[in-house]
């Protein structure tokens, strides 16, 4: 049954560039809204045109710092008090996704208590793009369109033409994750394992496979510090690999990772725009591949009510 209803894109301010894109897609533009910012640090987002019996997707990564998350539940607190039909919260990049478990004593759930607040402001549906956790899907009372960005990284690495290639993770967590791309390249794998000092803090790193002579590609679902991918790819050239080129889905680069990126010997790593790269440093290293036509593709399925199925693997 096709929708009766119609589709309005709207984003919050730390996505605007990703938001364009996939109106774009739709030969639309984002509908209007504005942001009131008080002196005492609160805003207040509002629909500056009617949303009543629309369906209304809202893009925002809720990437740092927390008022990204905080203008997302308040524009879908806007959405559903203006009487939208439904409301769906494409978010690029799950902000707090690590905080999936209780993994010491005395500590919050972050991704349980943000699943929580999204359902209370009012979301129908909730799409985004590889979670740190795959369960934190059940976190959730209401529909989760969980993407993977294969879809995206498999042409790219195709695209490069890389003989002796092989696949690594840059540590046990992302061996799943290598593991398909290595059946689906049909290539060998390397897994790395690390020891963190503490939280940020890599520590020694091995790497299990054969490397000498390989091209390798590491995989990951983030950058954060990036100290991890620099160790890692140290400890693969020095074990005789060709060339090693990092990808992962969210470039959150906190802290020094930029200027470590740039001092590092890594020449590329390569990342999707669920997060937007920093406009005051050098990003020469940093190939950046768009997520816009596969969140177009997938919210054009959702709305009429199509199946998405294919897009849940990797």
């Amino acid at each position: 049954m096709l929708p009766t209803h119609q589709m309005k894109f709207f984003c919050g301010r730390a996505s605007r560039y990703l938001a364009d894109q996939i109106a774009t897609q739709f030969g639309t533009s984002l509908g209007a809204s504005s942001v009131l910012d008080f002196s005492d640090g609160e805003f207040q987002p509002a629909y500056d045109e009617s949303v009543r019996g629309c369906t209304v997707f809202i893009i925002q990564s809720t990437f740092a710092p927390t008022e990204n998350l905080m203008e997302l539940l308040l524009m879908i607190d806007a959405a559903k008090r203006a009487s939208a039909y439904k409301i769906v919260a494409v978010i690029p990049y799950f902000g707090w996704a690590r905080q999936d478990r209780k993994d010491r004593s005395r500590v919050s759930i972050g991704a349980k208590l943000v699943a929580n607040l999204l359902t209370a402001a009012g979301v129908d549906r909730v799409m985004t793009l590889d979670l740190h956790a795959d369960q934190i899907q059940g976190f959730f009372d209401v529909p989760v369109d969980l993407l993977y960005a294969t879809r995206i990284f498999i042409p790219y690495i195709r695209g490069l033409n890389l003989e002796n290639l092989s696949v690594a993770a840059p540590d046990m967590g992302g061996a799943k994750r290598a593991h398909i791309y290595a059946k689906i390249l049909s290539t060998p794998m390397i897994i790395c394992h690390k020891n963190r000092e503490k939280a940020n803090v890599v520590g020694e790193i091995t790497a299990i496979g054969d490397v000498e002579g390989r091209n390798v590609v590491m995989l990951d679902d983030m950058i954060d510090t990036a100290g991890t991918i620099i160790k890692a790819s140290e400890v693969l050239m020095e074990m005789g690999a060709q060339s090693v080129i990092p990808i992962a889905t969210h470039a959150v680069l906190s802290g020094n990772a930029y200027d470590r990126l740039n001092a590092s010997t890594i020449k590329e790593i390569v990342v999707t725009d669920s997060i937007p790269l920093r406009k005051d440093v050098d990003t020469s290293k940093i190939k950046v591949l768009s997520t816009a036509t596969m969140l177009a593709e997938v919210i054009n399925k959702v709305y009429n009510n199509e199946s998405i199925a294919s897009h849940f693997v990797y």
